[in-house]
């Protein structure tokens, strides 16, 4: 049994293509799309220039001119290689996921949201924060931002939809939106509820690996004080 069914594979633009497994989150398809990602890796010669996981789907740039043939299209070319990788059996081994503990100030003077996601939720601040920081949550995908993390799901007492209009954010807010929860890397324009920030910098454009965080990995989080957030800064300059 082919344990990526049922897929569809479609052209993103002339030079690249999405593998689909369903527009929905779900943490089985997610692992899988990972498995995936880090498969190909591995086998990936000179026609695949990138791979880029996210929920339920791999993106894979490729090389027109190294898949240029007289009687098919690249993207047909293209199609047929990772058709027939999907075809197989394939025992894949499990990626290392790296387990972080992150500070989050939720303070008002951070969580500018918090106080209406409590009453939308019919939830205390106090309970609000004590759920956040009561899972631990899987990384499934980055993007919109360098770095920025989309991760879930969080527990439904907390989901809560974005904001209309986005507002300006400094890096390290801490949102949620939906059943996500998440962490601006930088200062952003952004439209997700705000409950805290973390003073941990996610994104570092001077290392050689900028993000801190990558797709399976697994993130929990903690309450610190003002003053322990204060102290954070201080360190880290």
């Amino acid at each position: 049994m082919n344990p990526y069914q049922p897929y569809s594979i479609f052209p993103l633009g002339d030079s690249a293509l999405t593998i689909d497994f369903g527009n929905f989150i779900s943490e089985d398809i997610n692992k899988k799309v990972l498995q995936l990602f880090h498969h190909l890796k591995t086998v990936a010669d000179k026609n695949i220039i990138d791979l880029v996981p996210a929920y339920s789907s791999l993106t894979v740039y490729y090389d027109v001119a190294f898949l240029h043939h007289p009687e098919k299209t690249a993207f047909e070319s293209i199609t047929e290689i990772l058709e027939r990788l999907l075809s197989q059996r394939l025992d894949l081994p499990q990626h290392q996921i790296n387990r972080f503990e992150i500070p989050v100030c939720y303070s008002k003077k951070f969580a500018i949201d918090i106080d209406h996601l409590s009453q939308q939720n019919h939830l205390s601040t106090d309970e609000v924060i004590q759920i956040h920081t009561s899972k631990t949550y899987k990384v499934y995908m980055l993007g919109f931002l360098p770095g920025f993390t989309y991760m879930g799901e969080v527990d439904p007492r907390i989901s809560i939809p974005r904001k209309p209009t986005p507002v300006k954010l400094p890096s390290g807010a801490v949102g949620i939106a939906g059943m996500q929860t998440g962490i601006y890397p930088l200062e952003s324009p952004g439209g997700w509820q705000i409950i805290g920030r973390t003073p941990t910098k996610v994104f570092r454009k001077e290392n050689k690996c900028p993000v801190l965080f990558y797709p399976g990995d697994e993130v929990k989080f903690y309450s610190i004080s003002e003053d322990e957030f204060e102290n954070y800064q201080a360190r880290r300059t």
